[in-house]
């Protein structure tokens, strides 16, 4: 059956590619406005069609054979110009548009977002968004998660020291925050506590941070939002690009590189990267933490066509992640002096395999989104050469959306999805029962423009199928297995305002719906790389969320920044907790006994609310001060106590100097605080409070011109006095690892430089 419905995608497109339709052209001048000179270098894209260019010297751009009907968005871009967005109608065949941009001192709001069910400026798209450039996620960050952490406010991480990273999105993490590449949903049992994403750090050219509930497009477990990785986009016809880039830190000796190329020959569009991390064990001011190295590989390339009937595009890719833990006991030594990059046992061997078709094909006066992905997750925890848990999960997706063309103002999509997965246990060590489950959704959506004014509403019905399988181990029962279904219908509201170009609001409302997964359904075993022996409960019912946030975005030349609120209430919230003396004595393959304590999976009431912004100075064209911050207050309501596991309050301050140097281009200069509250508000059965501290950080870097050639260098330090800290979400801070020994915590990373080098290729 896949099979046949792959055969039948690859019919649809030969068949366009046979009797296309008449292709239309776009083209025209990026000047400046005031001196209506040309801009060289300026990006304009396409987002929905995934292409873009550049201009040449001139300022002219051109695009070819694009579809011959739609409305698409062209969002022009240049360093130190106010970007413009424009939607222009292709039913005309040689579309002519040019474009003068404004100087300005600030980043605006005016972006194109596409990891919402209508791609739109986000002004008017009431979902909250942060989009973040590649350029900002170039810096002295471990991991991707690592680096949108510290430029999202909202987006926190859990941390198991320097290699493993997870996504939480005002408070919510594991299985309530998706994270999509390549258009499909990443599948790489999020349920674990020490499990990160399996994504390559250097694979994106933008991020969309979306923060809320987004149920309604990506289904069960996007409750608490999602991160949408966007690779670059293809070049027009005719050209071929590229970009090196890489790095050195030195507090962990991490060495990054990556290569990438893309081009387009007459709509045949392909791209091909390679990267490869690897770090020894990182420094802490308390000495360095032993066996906490780190390294990947991946590989990823596409194959596609960009035509006038739409695209269709083969991604594939590779990543191979090896982290090392450390084997210590409550009073064992925990710091080293060593450097060496060969990672002991314990350590995690993961590999994690995708295939994903992406098609968009205009279909009349509308068109057909349609996602199609294979995955293949290997996670292998070794203690010596045979691994002992081997968690093999096999996932197929379908995600396809037809979306209407816009009539009256009225933009209507409807949609269906569906996934299954399949797991297998393949060690000689069991935590979870092999399981397979179903996921089938259907849903609505309509998005009404009128004048400064966006409404939209949608509907989305969700199935869930789980069987856990029964497993005996030498007469006694590990796994009684279970079989279970959940179904859901929810709905949400959105509504955009724009006062001025300086001022607009927005607002969202709505209900979503978490199915308990498979490991808090069946666990029952001990999970090394978290040192606690876990226990499921398979009368678990679905979560279920009602939330509601609002923000105001505001921009003039001197002060720019936004002011969001959320409150979401969370019925049936799931989560693992021990008590005091809950112990479980384990006999290893050593011989040896393990006392582990034991996490169990139950239910409570939770509600969740906070506050998160930004306000930026912008006192001359040369100096900026920007400032985030970002809080969120969670209650147990069933037990009258703090929620567990919520990050801290954080403020972050950047002082940002771009004087013009002569000879240097985009030089700047900063500096920065980030301040993080006490978080004192715990579950005391099973955490210990997170004092406040500050971080100094800095930078520099500018971009070079080698004739044509840019090559951008920079340097970026963190942690510049070697403050001893523990953060809040940090797996290894006291009390984490052992209630019977709080002393028994690893500080986070001390001071780290890192120097790098970005070098953007224009071959042909």
């Amino acid at each position: 059956m896949k099979l046949k419905i792959i055969g039948c995608i690859f019919m649809l497109v030969s068949y366009f590619s046979i009797f296309p339709a008449l292709a239309a052209t776009i083209s025209g001048k990026v000047t400046d406005a005031k001196t209506n000179l040309p801009i060289a270098g300026a990006t304009i894209s396409l987002q929905q069609l995934r292409s873009s260019t550049a201009s040449d010297q001139q300022g002219q751009y051109s695009f070819k054979s694009l579809p011959s009907s739609g409305r698409y968005l062209v969002e022009v871009r240049f360093l130190g110009y106010q970007s413009v967005v424009k939607t222009v109608d292709l039913t005309s065949e040689n579309l002519s548009l040019d474009f003068a941009l404004t100087e300005s001192i600030i980043e605006t709001n005016e972006v194109v977002v596409t990891g919402t069910l209508v791609t739109s400026q986000s002004r008017r798209n009431s979902t909250s968004v942060a989009v973040i450039s590649k350029d900002e996620l170039q810096g002295n960050a471990t991991n991707l998660i690592d680096a949108l952490a510290r430029q999202v406010p909202g987006l926190s991480q859990i941390t198991t020291g320097q290699g493993i990273s997870k996504p939480v999105i005002r408070g919510l993490g594991y299985n309530r925050v998706v994270t999509v590449s390549d258009g499909v949903k990443q599948m790489g049992q999020q349920w674990g506590d020490e499990h990160g994403i399996e994504i390559d750090q250097n694979q994106p050219d933008r991020v969309e941070v979306l923060r809320g509930a987004a149920s309604l497009m990506y289904g069960s477990d996007a409750i608490g939002g999602v991160i949408n990785v966007l690779e670059p986009n293809v070049p027009t016809a005719g050209q071929i690009k590229g970009e090196v880039l890489s790095s050195y830190s030195t507090n962990n000796g991490l060495t990054n590189s990556s290569v990438m190329l893309t081009g387009n020959e007459n709509g045949f569009v392909w791209r091909g990267r390679g990267s490869y991390q690897n770090a020894y064990s990182y420094n802490t001011p308390a000495g360095r933490y032993g066996n906490s190295g780190f390294n990947n590989s991946n590989f990823s390339g596409m194959l596609g066509l960009n035509k006038q009937w739409g695209y269709s595009h083969l991604n594939f890719s590779y990543l191979k992640n090896n982290i090392g833990f450390y084997d210590a006991e409550p009073g064992d030594p925990l710091y080293i002096n060593s450097k060496s990059r060969t990672l002991d046992f314990p350590k995690q061997d993961i590999r994690h395999y995708k295939l994903a078709l992406n098609n968009n094909f205009i279909i009349g006066s509308g068109s057909l989104k349609l996602d199609l992905g294979y995955q293949k997750n290997q996670r292998r925890e070794l203690e010596e050469a045979t691994p002992s848990l081997f968690f093999d999960l096999n996932t197929y997706s379908l995600d396809a959306k037809y979306s209407l063309s816009e009539k009256n103002g009225w933009q209507h999509v409807f949609g269906i999805s569906a996934s299954q997965e399949h797991s297998l246990n393949k060690g000689v060590e069991f935590l979870i029962p092999a399981y397979d489950q179903l996921e089938l959704g259907a849903f609505g959506y309509a998005k009404k423009t009128w004048g400064e004014n966006t409404f939209n509403v949608g509907l989305r019905y969700d199935y869930v199928n789980n069987k856990g399988k029964q497993l005996f181990i030498e007469d006694e029962e590990q796994f009684a297995g279970f079989k279970n279904s959940f179904s859901n219908v929810s709905g949400a509201l959105g509504y955009t305002h724009i006062f001025s170009e300086d001022l607009n609001f927005k607002a969202n409302a709505g209900s979503a719906f978490r199915a308990p997964n498979p490991a808090e359904l069946g666990s029952n075993g001990v999970h090394e790389g978290t040192y606690r022996y876990e226990v499921g409960n398979e009368n678990l019912k679905p979560e279920r969320s009602y939330q509601a946030d609002a923000t105001l975005e505001f921009g003039h030349s001197i002060v720019t920044g936004s002011i969001g609120i959320y409150e979401n209430y969370i019925h049936n919230f799931i989560y693992a907790s021990t008590t005091k003396g809950d112990t479980k004595t384990v006999v290893g393959e050593d011989g040896d006994s393990h006392t582990y304590d034991v996490y169990r999976y139950g239910q409570v009431n939770a509600n969740l609310y906070g506050v998160e912004g930004s306000l930026n100075f912008h006192l001359l064209n040369w100096i900026h001060l920007d400032n985030t911050f970002s809080y969120t207050h969670a209650q147990n309501n069933t037990f009258n106590r703090p929620l567990a596991l919520i990050p801290a309050g954080v403020v972050h301050n950047t002082l940002r100097l771009e004087p013009k140097i002569s000879g240097l281009n985009a030089f700047y200069v900063s500096v920065g605080l980030d301040n993080y509250f006490k978080q004192n508000r715990i579950d005391e059965t099973f955490e210990t409070p997170a004092n406040s501290y500050t971080l100094l950080n800095a930078g520099i870097g500018t971009t070079l011109h080698l004739g044509s050639q840019q090559l951008k260098v920079f340097a970026a330090a963190s942690n510049l006095t070697n403050k001893r800290y523990y953060d809040a979400l940090s797996r290894l801070r006291p009390g984490r690892l052992s209630q019977e020994d709080t002393s028994f915590g690893v500080y986070n990373m001390g001071r780290n430089i890192t120097f790098g080098v970005y070098l953007p290729l224009s071959i042909k």
